[in-house]
Parts: structure tokens; C-alpha cells; sequence
């Protein structure tokens, strides 16, 4: 490195980081932002002086075609400092016994950090197995979801997903098998940043179907990713991510820790940018065929219809396995079906062989919201096809109630706002859920939330409410994400609700999605 400048390490570094986390190089305008250059020429002399000196090369048909020759790695030692429990707690004895090296580039020096051996099985949905080493980042703070050191009892120590409920603190097991802990005093001594595998003391059935077969994906218009989480509940691995909504970015790569979103119009993104996958997963835009948009289909004035065709463009270079497409139900009755059939003809006339089902979420997803979307799943290989068969419908079990929040803030309450007084005689029962249809209150007969829409919480006259002992309110950002069957794991950033509204009402429902990515691995065993 003695023969690179100061900020020529810094371009590199910042490449060579981008590429791992997703899987293509960066633009010569995300290298600008990132280092806040104010000119684009600067960056240009950086990269043609790394490019001179061997480190990188360069292609001039992509705007993302920086690839790494030299690999330039700094490895650090950090101390082994005795073991954790993944199940039971054991005592926890500090003693340096031994080092570790890693190569992390979030990680500049030792200090600050510490390893462990993991024993036993706690966390095995995790990905941490027993044998396996966690690196640990010494803090004694930490956010809901984090995988955490924690100290209880009579100084023992425990490795385990930690969420402060009302008056205690769940210390969350990631195994079917065995108990979550609670205390209400819990001492946090660190929190989980890289998991080093023991692959040779690793059970063979430890590993999970995505492991095994190795199917990659691309998640397309992936929006907060929920296809991304069911595909990965299924046993898939995703290569690469992609949208074009900036806000969608601060939700995915708190959730995500590869194969973090890119953010670029998809019409700009070059066939040579992707990475090799085997499936394609995409909820294409819906807005130019819903009902509540403008139902203006391939000619929407935004162009949202239109990038079908970008799909079908990847699909006709790259040639993967299959596909999975999701929209919104009256894709298939738009402009009486023609629509759908230049669709389905496009797929088809690409070597697919195309089965589609309209699946309602509260049928199909044990999720109490009355949700149809249409499904589109492709395979190359027509015995895959002839497998494959959607899930059967099971039973709806949760209640709305089931996912409501306990403490919600006032602003989502209408009490004394000028809405409550042409809500206040029409929404009196606490477990049902109503809309403000701008004129009228509609009560949902059926018990279940109605779909949930972009538009919620903006103005829109899809709102759902609902009624608790506080008074009239409607649901909130955390709510419609457990509508939409998001685990209770996945994180929520800050930002304004309108913009999470609008996230979580593009979204789709991860279990229904899980299940129809299950049938599809198991029509290819």
C-alpha cells in the first residue's frame, strides 16, 4: 500500500467494501458522494492512477465496471477470550487463550473487540452453531434485535437475540427447540458483529436447504425485502438487491447484513453489473394496474408498466432457472386480459414454462388481512414445472389482536381531532378493523385488516382504524409490518411514518411468499 496516496487507499477501500456487501461495483457518482469530492474529475484521476498501478481495471460499457486485480486486506488478531453459551448460560471467565485472525474492513484495529467459542445450539437459525467463533464489539448498549452478550444471574453468561418488552427484558433463543430467558436485570457486554463457522464440527444437519443447494437470487424492485426474507426462509441466497425508492435503503440495510440495496432506475442497470444467480425474484411496480392507482397499465405516464420489460430483458441475457413475479390481481383482468397475455406470451416465448395463482394472504399466509395478488412462477426446466404446485390454503388462526402494540403514542389517536367526530358513531368495536372511505366509515365484515396500500397515513382513503381503550386510532407503521408478516426481529428505522406507510403497503406478504419459495424447492428435489 506504501505506493498509494491517502485518498487513493480511500477510493479503493471504498470499491473493494461496495463489491463485497453487493456484489457490483459502484458508480463514479456513489465514489463522489461517499467521499464528498465535489467533482467528478477528481475521482476519475483516482481510479486511472489505481488502474496504472495495477489495483483495479476498468470497462467503459457499464457505469459499473470497476473490478479489483490486487486484493488489499489488513488482518487483524483478536484475542480468544474463552466461551459462550448458545443454550444454557456458564459462567463467564475472561481469559486471553488464543487469537483469531479475520480480514474485516469494517474493523480497522483489535481494540474495542473480542472472541468467543460458541457452545451449544441456541442460535442455530442464526447461522451460529457450537464451535463456531463470534466476534464481539464491547459495548453495553444495544438495540432490539441484536445478537448480544449478556450477563444474568450470578455471572453467567448467555448468546442471545435481545428485545426490551414492558417490565423485563427477553433474551430470545433462535432455535425451535429451546427456551427464550427472561430477567429484568440483564448486564449487555457486547454485541455480535461476525460469526466465524467451525466447519469441520459442524452437524450435517445443521446446514439448511439454501446451503445445500446453493439456488442464488436477485431481488428486484425489492422495496423493504420482503421476497427477500421469504425466499430466505425457504432456503435461497440473494446475490444481489435492487430499487429505486432512496428511503427504501435506510429499512433493507438495517435488515440485511449482504447483498445490500442498490439504488439505481433499472433501465440503467447493464446485464454485465449483475452477478451469476438462478432465479429471479421481482413484485414489479403495480401502481400503472391496481385499483387504486390509474389501472393505465404498459401505457402509465410514469413508465411503470413498461419495466416488465426490463425484467424480460435480464431474463432473455441471463437465462436463470426461474423467476418468481408477483403483482397486484387485476394484472390479469387489465384492459380485458391483454395485458396478462403479453406477459405471459413474453415469458413463455423466453423458455419458461409459466404457472400463475391469485393468493389471498388471510387464505394462504395465516395473516389476518384480506390480500390477493396474482403469482407468477417460471422454471426452464419443464419437469420442475410440472412439479411444482402453489401451497395449499391453511387455516387462519391470528387475530388482529394478536399483533396490535401495547403502548402506541398519541399521534396515531384521532381523539380530538376534527376526523373523530365522523368516526366516533360508526367504529365502536374494539378488535375490528375500519376504513375512512373520505365520506363514509366502512367496517371490514370479515374480521381481517383490508389490504394495505402505498397511499396509508398520506391522505388516502385507504386508512385502516381501529379502536383500543384508548380511544379511536388508526394502525401504526410497526403494525402493518406484522400485517404483512414481518418477523417480530426485523428492525424499524426513523424515519416519517408517511414514507413507512408507504414501504410497507408496497410490500408483500413474506409468508405467502415463503410458502410459494418452499413449493419451488421442492418441485427441484
Amino acid at each position: 500500500m506504501s505506493n498509494l496516496t491517502k485518498k487513493q487507499k480511500q477510493v479503493f477501500d471504498f470499491i473493494n467494501t461496495y463489491i463485497s456487501e453487493n456484489g457490483i461495483s459502484p458508480t463514479i457518482e456513489e465514489i463522489r458522494k461517499k467521499l464528498k469530492l465535489k467533482a467528478v474529475s477528481t475521482i476519475h484521476e483516482h481510479i486511472n492512477s489505481l488502474k496504472s498501478k495495477g489495483y483495479l481495471s476498468k470497462s467503459e460499457n457499464s457505469a459499473r465496471s470497476l473490478s479489483l486485480r490486487k486484493e488489499i486486506k489488513s488482518i487483524i488478531e483478536i484475542p480468544i477470550l474463552g466461551r459462550i453459551a448458545a443454550g444454557y448460560p456458564i459462567e463467564a471467565i475472561e481469559n486471553v487463550e488464543d487469537t483469531i485472525s479475520i480480514v474485516n474492513p469494517s474493523i480497522k484495529t483489535s481494540e474495542g473487540y473480542y472472541a468467543l467459542r460458541v457452545v451449544g445450539e441456541s442460535m442455530i437459525d442464526e447461522g451460529i452453531f457450537d464451535g463456531d467463533i463470534v466476534v464481539i464489539k464491547k459495548q453495553s448498549v444495544a438495540e432490539n434485535g441484536q445478537t448480544v452478550v449478556a450477563i444474568i444471574d450470578d455471572n453467567e453468561a448467555t448468546l442471545k437475540k435481545l428485545y426490551r418488552e414492558k417490565n423485563r427484558i427477553r433474551l430470545e433463543a433462535r432455535n425451535p427447540n429451546m427456551p427464550s430467558l427472561f430477567r429484568t436485570d440483564v448486564e449487555v457486554r457486547g454485541v455480535v458483529v461476525q460469526v466465524i463457522s467451525n466447519i469441520t464440527d459442524k452437524p450435517e444437519k445443521g446446514f439448511s436447504k439454501k446451503i445445500k443447494h446453493g439456488f442464488k437470487t436477485i431481488d428486484l424492485f425489492a422495496g423493504v425485502g420482503g421476497i427477500r426474507l421469504g425466499f430466505e426462509n425457504a432456503g435461497f441466497k440473494t446475490v444481489f438487491a435492487n430499487d429505486f425508492e432512496p428511503q427504501c435503503k435506510d429499512t433493507y440495510d438495517l435488515n440485511f447484513r449482504d447483498s445490500k440495496l442498490v439504488v439505481e432506475d433499472i433501465r440503467k442497470i447493464g446485464i454485465d453489473d449483475l452477478p451469476k444467480f438462478d432465479f429471479l425474484l421481482g413484485g414489479f411496480p403495480c401502481q400503472a394496474f391496481s385499483i387504486a392507482g390509474y389501472r393505465q397499465g404498459f401505457d402509465d405516464e410514469k413508465g411503470r408498466g413498461n419495466l416488465f420489460f426490463d425484467i424480460a430483458r435480464i431474463l432473455d441475457a441471463r437465462k436463470p432457472e426461474g423467476f418468481l413475479l408477483e403483482n397486484v390481481k387485476n394484472l390479469k383482468s387489465h384492459d380485458g386480459g391483454k395485458t396478462f397475455r403479453i406477459i405471459q406470451e413474453t415469458l413463455e416465448n423466453l423458455g419458461y414454462h409459466l404457472k400463475t395463482k391469485v393468493l389471498n394472504s388471510m387464505e394462504y399466509g395465516n395473516i389476518p388481512q384480506n390480500r390477493e395478488r396474482v403469482y407468477m412462477v417460471g422454471f426452464r426446466n419443464k419437469d420442475y414445472s410440472e412439479k411444482f404446485e402453489f401451497p395449499s390454503p391453511i387455516k387462519l388462526t391470528v387475530k388482529i389482536t394478536d399483533l396490535l402494540e401495547k403502548n402506541v403514542p398519541e399521534k396515531y389517536y384521532y381523539n380530538g381531532k376534527p376526523l373523530f367526530e365522523k368516526l366516533k358513531d360508526f367504529i365502536k368495536e374494539e378488535g375490528k378493523v375500519y376504513q375512512w372511505r373520505r365520506q363514509y366509515v366502512r367496517e371490514n365484515k370479515s374480521g381481517v385488516c383490508p389490504t394495505l396500500t402505498a397511499n396509508m397515513g398520506t391522505g388516502g382513503h385507504n386508512v385502516p382504524i381501529i379502536k383500543d381503550k384508548k380511544g379511536i386510532r388508526k394502525l401504526t407503521p410497526l403494525e402493518c409490518a406484522r400485517i404483512q408478516g414481518f418477523p417480530t426481529h426485523y428492525k424499524i428505522p426513523k424515519l416519517a411514518d408517511s414514507a413507512l406507510y408507504k414501504q410497507f403497503g408496497n410490500s408483500v406478504s413474506v409468508p405467502v411468499i415463503e410458502a410459494v419459495g418452499k413449493q419451488m424447492m421442492k418441485a427441484m428435489e
